[in-house]
This record gives structure tokens, C-alpha cells and sequence, in this order.
């Protein structure tokens, strides 16, 4: 039986989270057994946004290195960057012709972004989620992990892919979410209403994946929590949910698990353990890092190799979508 195919893509602006290692990244190994996986550096999505040219090369080599670490196999997945890749280019300006202003206006990361940079609203910007569903119809993605707060980009995904089919016959997968069932949403440790961002003006607020071990312990004592001080899984505390999403998912133990360990105790000896404990989940994967992210040549080999590998099956699509609009093929 064929296998299914899913797509991710990362931005390679900012240190991942843990919020991006539980949410999204620490499955991505897992799905690679049962799927066919493409995993993307999206370098060209992180231009949007003002960059420093020589750290984004690294970013983005660092963040290949990354995905190693954590577990995805480069023969087993197509793990490779976006801009080596022009197809995504080729096919997003085609869907550009097919997407309506007025819905693009309306994604909310773009009026996100505008309005934390208003003196760079360009139209990369505006046209940022066109791009990013050529990424995920250029490989003919059924699945793709995705956050529960990343669903309306996915949802203009499915949009264009069946205005499309229904324009001019059926050509794309219409892919459907992919989103785990715990650890989908980590908060920030500063402001438990909002999700644990890379991009977190405040370093304290998220825990990155590269933290050393005095920093997360750090982080995580400074953690808000609440006044109540009674050690309890429930909406009123949110800070201390957070928390213990946080160690559920370092731990495997079920949340009310964790408050049976705890109940009765002060946050303090909750918090130093849970530090310990995130500091000690993250090790290996630091390790790894360190060894695949000193050897340049070989992230060069696999950078090659598998845009090699992405481009074959790009250039499947975009034949069928350049003959259906009538651009002549020799």
C-alpha cells in the first residue's frame, strides 16, 4: 500500500522552542516510519521580515543540524531548504492568480506582523501564505503538522488547492491537519494567554532547545504561576497548567498524575524538577547538535542530495499545473 506523504516547513529565523520540539518537531521522526516526508527549511518565508544575510545562513544550517538531532533520517525524509528548490517560486506565483485579496488580508499572522513592523509591510508579507501553500501542493502533501493555531493557513492551503481542481480539473491533494493530541500548544512562561514563541522579544519567556541546563532551570523558577497556591490542573491557574503541559510532556505522566506527586507541596520544588527534568530531555538531543553542526561537509552532502531528491518530485506537479494553464511545455 502506497504510502501517505506529509510536509512541514520551519522558519529558520530565531532558536526553536521547546514549544516548537513538543508541538510540532519531536513527531516528526515517528512520522517518517509510516509516511512519506518532506521536511523543509523555509529560508525564503524568513526573508519577509529584516534579516542579517551571514546569520541567516547559519540559522538555516543550524536548524538543518537540528532536525538531525531530533531524530529525522535524511534518507528516510527529504530534509532539505527551500531556496534551493525554485519550484516553490514557480508554483506559488501561479497560485498567486487564483488567491483574492480580501482573504489574504484577513490571515492573522500577516496583520500580526504588520502591525508589529509598520514601516515594512511589504507584499511578501501579504503573500506569505500563498507561498506557503505552494510548499505543502508542490509535493502533494495529504498531511501537515500543524499547531491548532496555524489552522487558517492550512485552511487557504485546502482553499486554492480546490479552486484549482475545480478551474481546471483535479491536479492537487487536498491535505488535511495533522495535530498532536498533547504538547500542541506550550504558553509562554511569561504570559501563560500566549503561546511560547521564537520570535519572544523576552529570552525568558520561552525555553530554547539549545538552552544550557542553568539557564532552563533559570527560566522555569521565574515562570509565572498564580496566587492561589494550591497545586491544581484547572483553567484558573494557567500559568501552572502550563507547566505541568510542560512536564506531561518531558515526563509521559498524565496531568492529574503529576498533581497527585505534587498535591499539598509548594511550587518551588515543582518547579526545580521540572528544570532538571527539561534540562536532562533536551541533553541529547544538544549533543547531537554539537557533533552534526561541526561537520559542515556533511550538511552540505545532505543539503545537495536532497534538494536533489525535492526537485524530482516538485517538477511531477508543476509540469501538470504549467500544461493545465496553458503554458506551452517543448
Amino acid at each position: 500500500m502506497e504510502k501517505k506523504t506529509v510536509f512541514s516547513g520551519v522558519q529558520p529565523s530565531g532558536d526553536l522552542t521547546i514549544g516548537n520540539y513538543l508541538g510540532a518537531i519531536q513527531y516528526f521522526s515517528r512520522l517518517q516510519e509510516e509516511y512519506n516526508c518532506y521536511y523543509c527549511v523555509v529560508d525564503m518565508h524568513s526573508i519577509t521580515i529584516n534579516q542579517v544575510p551571514a546569520e541567516l545562513r547559519k540559522n538555516s544550517l543550524s536548524l538543518m543540524a537540528l532536525y538531525i538531532a531530533t531524530g529525522i533520517d535524511p534518507d528516510k525524509s527529504v530534509l532539505y531548504m527551500q531556496s534551493h528548490v525554485p519550484e516553490h517560486a514557480q508554483l506559488a506565483w501561479v497560485l498567486n492568480t487564483i488567491s483574492y485579496m480580501g482573504q489574504l488580508s484577513r490571515m492573522t499572522q500577516y496583520k500580526e506582523k504588520i502591525s508589529k513592523n509598520p514601516d515594512n509591510q511589504n507584499v511578501g508579507l501579504f503573500t506569505y501564505p500563498v507561498l506557503m501553500a505552494a510548499d505543502i501542493l508542490l509535493y502533494q502533501a495529504d498531511f501537515v503538522p500543524v499547531g491548532s493555531d496555524q489552522k487558517q493557513h492550512l485552511e487557504l492551503t485546502r482553499d486554492l488547492a480546490e479552486r484549482f481542481n475545480n478551474k481546471y480539473s483535479p491536479t492537487f491533494v487536498v491535505p488535511e491537519p495533522l495535530i498532536p493530541d498533547s504538547g500542541g500548544r506550550i504558553m509562554s512562561l511569561k504570559d501563560p494567554s500566549a503561546k511560547m514563541s521564537k520570535s519572544d522579544e523576552d529570552e525568558s519567556a520561552s525555553i530554547y532547545i539549545l538552552d544550557n541546563t542553568d539557564a532552563i532551570i533559570r527560566k522555569i523558577k521565574r515562570a509565572v504561576t498564580d496566587s492561589i497556591g494550591e497545586f491544581n490542573y484547572r483553567d484558573e491557574q494557567p500559568g501552572l497548567m502550563n507547566l505541568i503541559n510542560i512536564y506531561s510532556s518531558f515526563s509521559g505522566l498524565k496531568p492529574d498524575e503529576i498533581v497527585g506527586r505534587y498535591e499539598g507541596e509548594n511550587y518551588g520544588r515543582f518547579k526545580e524538577e521540572l528544570g532538571i527534568l527539561v534540562a536532562e530531555g533536551l541533553k541529547p538531543i544538544q549533543e547531537r547538535y554539537n557533533e552534526i553542526f561541526a561537520d559542515k561537509e556533511y550538511l552540505q552532502k545532505i543539503c545537495k542530495q536532497n534538494a536533489e531528491r525535492a526537485s524530482y518530485a516538485a517538477q511531477k506537479t508543476l509540469r501538470k499545473v504549467y500544461k493545465k494553464v496553458g503554458f506551452y511545455q517543448p
